[in-house]
């Protein structure tokens, strides 16, 4: 296990093979595999590892695909609905070997639900019971883990990265981690946006990476909307599978053909999104019977809390509802993999779950609970496995004297700091042009275009006078992430001169042939786009 040491400044300092930054299923998974390969690791959470994240609040289903024969048929029904973005062979790995781990959890004492046949049910994970019963797992194998302990970016001997510096939120003292690679399992960035778990997503893996070579795909799949009661963080859509929906005079809303709206799930998302811009929006659930009723609330209980606490009976009364942005949560944007290991491009730098892009997995669509948290399964799996062998390629390296700190915006200024540029307004501009309906849900390419410009005059606000000291870093460093996930996604999705899966171009709806690949986005400051066949050949050169 490493042995922690004090420099003069007091702060942490620790040495290992592999660093996992990140605490959600992912992190975990990545930190778990590193270890068994033989690794010395060190994970550092900004949260505590397993309470943090979208998946310890939650009730997931996985993507469980049993082998056989049926398996490549299931893998290619999917494929279908991605917008021809995803890649089969990556799907196939993936159920593979999350299935794998699915029956390893079940060897390791992870109690699973039986069926009525006896068989256990291994497709549904309770986000509480499965990020607690990791934790254990992952101190079971000898990880050293930091709760509390955000990275605020990574570090470089000009050949590889070699681990990552942060600080300790609740004794204020920085640390610092020597390794041979790092995983980045930072999750999505949700903008700020008040859903479950995602107080903490805020993209700062995305930063870290591109600062230090890395590239970015699918950031202009963000138009992933969840439905919700009104004023509440609850982003669980499944129970308006069964609603009918209504102005504020209760009047029912028509579709499309004239007739009430009902099932906001789905392509009905499209037709609430629409009369939520015109203005409020009534729900209730009396499209499910009985019997359905008290499945629902067995089922997914924390849905009803909001109803509850405020002594409403959503199946026969009507409540307010909005429409909560997910970012790249259950979007599919996130740093680009370049081989099966997960690895970024960048020496000794690899990347898993949410932080990475879901492309591959999902195209143009949401990856939802399901497909991500298969992919969390497996994508940890191979980076913290990925990371262990690179560790030890480096192992009779010693670290350089010189180490290049690469964090820039939120930290190190390009010019003088000013304080009048604070990290909360500078997030809430990027909200402003990220998560209204009327410009994320339903874009355009001259919304597109204006948004574009007011994040560029933030990023440059950014860029030049933002800088925190002390904890205040954490915070102006989420900012700087956020503007820079947020300047990302409008940019390809300007890029994009079609309409795609999550992405809706009003002004130009169809699909176009000539847009069946991937954007990847390189750069921070100054950045480029390029289409994947442009990408391949580069790099073949």
């Amino acid at each position: 296990m490493p042995k922690p040491q004090k420099s003069a400044s007091d702060s942490l300092h620790l040495q290992a093979n592999v660093l996992v930054l990140g605490g959600g299923p992912s992190a975990a998974w990545a930190a778990v595999a590193a270890a068994e390969s033989g690794a010395k690791v060190v994970l550092a959470d900004k949260g505590y590892l397993g309470t943090s994240g979208a998946t310890a609040p939650s009730n997931t289903g996985t993507w469980c695909v049993p082998p056989g024969d049926n398996r490549h048929s299931v893998v290619e029904r999917r494929w279908q609905r991605t917008g021809e973005l995803a890649d089969p062979r990556w799907m196939l790995r993936c159920v593979d070997t999350a299935y794998r781990n699915l029956l390893r959890l079940s060897e390791w004492g992870y109690p699973f639900p039986s069926e009525d046949d006896g068989r256990l049910y291994i497709a549904n994970l309770r986000g509480p019971d499965y990020m607690r019963f990791m934790r254990r797992r992952v101190l079971l194998a000898g990880v050293t883990v930091l709760d509390h302990h955000p990275a605020l970016e990574l570090l470089s001997d000009g050949d590889a990265i070699v681990g990552a510096a942060g600080v300790a939120r609740q004794i204020g003292q920085d640390w610092r981690v020597d390794a041979n690679a790092v995983v980045l399992a930072t999750g999505g960035c949700a903008f700020r946006e008040r859903i479950l778990g995602a107080t903490g997503l805020t993209g700062d893996g995305y930063l870290m990476a591109a600062e230090a070579g890395a590239s970015l795909s699918g950031m202009e799949f963000t138009g992933k909307y969840t439905l919700a009661p009104y004023g509440s963080s609850l982003n669980k859509g499944l129970p308006f599978r069964w609603a009918s929906f209504h102005r504020e005079d209760g009047s029912p809303i028509l579709g499309p053909t004239g007739e009430p709206l009902r099932n906001g799930i789905g392509d009905r998302e499209e037709e609430v999104a629409r009369a939520l811009i015109d203005g409020p929006v009534y729900a209730r659930l009396d499209q499910a019977e009985p019997a359905l009723q008290g499945w629902l609330r067995q089922g997914q209980p924390n849905c009803f809390v909001p109803y509850d606490r405020a002594g409403i009976d959503p199946f026969s009364e009507l409540f307010r509802i909005t429409l909560r942005a997910e970012g790249t949560v259950r979007g599919t944007g996130g740093i680009d993999i370049v081989s099966d290991d997960c690895a970024t491009g960048v020496p000794g730098l690899y990347v898993a779950g949410d932080a990475a892009s879901r492309e591959i997995m999902t195209g143009a669509v949401s990856g939802g609970g399901a497909v991500n948290s298969s992919w969390a399964l497996a994508s940890g799996w191979w980076a913290g496995k990925g990371a262990s062998t690179h560790a030890k390629r480096r192992n009779g390296k010693a670290f350089r004297g010189t180490v290049q700190s690469l964090g820039q915006a939120g930290l190190r200024p390009a010019a003088s700091p000013r304080a009048d540029i604070s990290a909360g307004e500078v997030i809430e501009a990027v909200r402003n042009e990220v998560t209204p309906l009327d410009k994320n849900f339903f874009r355009t390419g001259e919304t597109l275009e204006k948004s574009s410009e007011r994040l560029e005059s933030v990023w440059r606000d950014v860029r030049d006078h933002l800088q925190g000291e002390g904890l205040d870093r954490v915070r102006t460093r989420e900012a700087a992430s956020i503007a820079a996930a947020g300047r990302w996604s409008v940019a390809a999705a300007l890029h994009r001169t079609e309409s795609r899966g999550m992405h809706r171009r009003t002004d130009l709806p169809a699909k176009s042939p000539a847009f069946a690949h991937r954007l990847v986005i390189t750069g921070v400051d100054a950045f480029r786009i390029a289409g994947t066949p442009e990408r391949l050949a580069e790099m073949a050169s």
